[in-house]
């Protein structure tokens, strides 16, 4: 990106946040046409008139709430947390190429990781169980094989891909239509905790901010603006995951699908997205091979950090669970009642596992509903 101007201070940009009726588009405006933006107490009435600006926004930007900027200045100083402005070298380049960035980001966890390279992952909200099953493995053998993965904590979907990438200790971002300390639902609380710890949570809003319905389209265009590539994977016909995707392609963001039974009134929207000209996914490598390319002109030398696995940021013990499920699969097919009476895990959870097992090359699904382990010189 190009000069951007004199740094401003934080305060500054919060006070901008924090005036009434200013929008950020706005504010950015300002900022380009004036070339810095001083104390907007100080701003000269005549230089913002000369600019277009009415009287109410200039009364607006004269007389911020001093009382929120302090209270979100309070709110970063706890361990864990920040607050990134427009100008700030850790704000993701890939945010400020987006027609409408915002000009504050509240985070909790590692704002370094906002570099990327990042996949989105989204879908309903009530999927079925192949739906977040899918979502877990895809975002699992995704994460292992370098990408973050961008999703929104809600429930269904987004929860499965934030919990499939920590699963095998990879990097994902939560990001918000709450302020930064308020998981929604509450539910994913927990979750929202281990993603601070292990990634990265950020929001727009401010801390304090409840959930309106209208938050949650616009950070949208944050999820899939962060993103290399948006990943639908199980969508109604009238969804809110189609308005990422959408936002994706007028991004210049790559689109990817996956497809269901004609049956699953959830596979509906992901059909109407490959109709409109989405990548069919059937395997994770599908998105892997197409981002190759598109990493490449995004984040330059990203495409080198998906085509080879991650290595881990902190040290990582085998996951004794998968460990075992190997163990049990034998060197023959079995079925799907002795795995679960070898390991003591559910058919839910081993099925997940074994569609990880499989998108990594470990397993071999066939038919009849029994699995067979895959070893060096088999055939897969």
């Amino acid at each position: 990106m190009g000069d951007r101007g004199p740094l401003v201070a934080l305060s500054t940009w919060l006070a901008l946040r924090h005036s009434q009726g200013l929008s950020d588009r706005l504010a950015l405006s300002i900022h380009r046409r004036l070339g810095q933006i001083p104390d907007p107490a100080e701003l000269d009435q005549r230089a913002l008139r000369d600019i277009g600006l009415d009287d109410a926004v200039i009364r607006a930007l004269r007389h911020p709430d001093r009382g929120a900027v302090e209270a979100d200045l309070a709110w970063a100083e706890a361990p864990g947390r920040g607050i990134l402005c427009w100008d700030d070298p850790a704000y993701p380049e890939a945010l400020r190429d987006i027609p409408d960035p915002p000009i504050v980001l509240y985070h909790l966890g590692d704002a370094s990781l906002l570099a990327g390279p990042w996949l989105a992952m989204v879908g309903s909200r009530n999927p079925t169980p192949d739906g977040a099953r899918n979502s877990h493995a895809f975002a699992a053998h995704l994460a292992r094989a370098g990408l973050g993965i961008v999703s929104g904590l809600a429930a269904g979907i987004d929860t499965a891909a934030h919990e499939g990438a920590l699963s095998v200790g990879g990097i994902t971002c939560a990001v918000l239509g709450t302020g930064p300390d308020i998981a929604y639902p509450s539910s994913n609380d927990g979750l929202m905790a281990r993603i601070a710890e292990r990634g990265i949570v950020i929001s727009e809003f401010p801390p304090g901010t409840p959930a309106r319905r209208d938050h949650f389209p616009r950070r949208n265009r944050l999820i899939s603006g962060l993103a290399a590539g948006t990943l639908v994977v199980e969508a109604a016909r009238q969804s809110g995951s189609l308005i990422t995707a959408r936002l994706a392609g007028e991004q210049g963001r790559e689109v990817f699908a996956m497809p269901g039974s004609i049956h699953n009134p959830m596979a509906r929207g992901c059909h109407r997205l490959i109709r409109q000209g989405a990548k069919l996914v059937e395997s994770a490598d599908d998105v892997l091979s197409e981002l190759a390319g598109a990493l490449s002109r995004w984040l330059p030398g990203a495409a080198e950090t998906v085509t080879t696995p991650r290595t881990a940021p902190r040290s990582i013990e085998p996951d004794p669970e998968y460990h075992a499920l190997h163990e049990a699969l034998g060197d023959g097919p079995v079925t799907m009642d002795a795995l679960v009476a070898r390991t003591g895990l559910t058919t839910d959870v081993l099925s997940s596992m074994l569609l990880i097992m499989e998108l990594e090359g470990q397993v071999r699904a066939l038919p009849g509903g029994t699995y067979m382990r895959i070893t060096a010189g088999s055939v897969a």
